[in-house]
């Protein structure tokens, strides 16, 4: 197994941005939501599963998953959410860990929106965290997804706090500004973590 660091951070806060800037340097990514939505793709035992207890109407007419229709659907109801946790999480674990069993890099990115919220940061050997103010948080996610701010404050307000996912970071990339300005960051986070990794190695 290589030496794991799980990216997280609220929706919005640009951890695809990050995990961007670490593809380029070199370093394998494991993307969670990648995985999930894979895991929902035509074909899928899961979508059939998912269209059978939300109805065809889940479903886009070329067969797809309907997700604007299903997001609205599961930050309504946690019953619903809590039914979608569980149908997915398996299946994406079980997949995480052939991807992290394929790794070549000498240390791999994991990146999980849901991280703190799944109690899943004792699986990575460091915890890097993308941060912006929730303001921030409101406004890219209504502009990339097109919703209403209600809408962005229910997704807002379904993920952990700001304060609590910041407590288990070990490290911190505050990303309130331009794509560009996280490089310099990245890449020397980039160097901590292959000095890691060897050290680990050595051990």
């Amino acid at each position: 197994m290589c030496y794991t660091v799980a990216l997280t951070g609220g929706i919005g806060s640009g951890k695809s941005t990050v995990a961007n800037a670490f593809a380029r340097l070199g370093i394998d990514i494991i993307d969670a939501d990648v995985i999930a939505r894979r895991m929902v793709e035509p074909g899928q035992p899961a979508l059939s599963a998912i269209a059978e207890k939300f109805g065809a109407d889940i479903l886009n007419t070329d067969g797809s998953l309907n997700r604007a229709s299903l997001r609205q659907k599961i930050f309504s109801s946690a019953a619903d959410k809590s039914w979608l946790d569980h149908l997915l999480h398996p299946l994406i674990h079980t997949e995480t860990c052939r991807q992290l069993a394929e790794v070549r890099s000498l240390w791999c990115l994991w990146v999980v929106p849901l991280l703190v919220e799944n109690h899943l940061q004792t699986q990575a050997d460091r915890v890097l965290v993308v941060d912006v103010a929730p303001h921030i948080q409101l406004e890219r996610v209504m502009a990339r997804d097109n919703i209403s701010r209600e809408q962005a404050q229910n997704i807002l307000a379904a993920q952990t706090t700001r304060e609590v996912r910041l407590a288990v970071a070990d490290d911190v990339i505050d990303n309130s500004g331009s794509p560009e300005a996280v490089i310099p960051l990245v890449a020397e986070l980039h160097q901590r973590y292959i000095a890691l990794a060897q050290a680990t190695k050595q051990d």
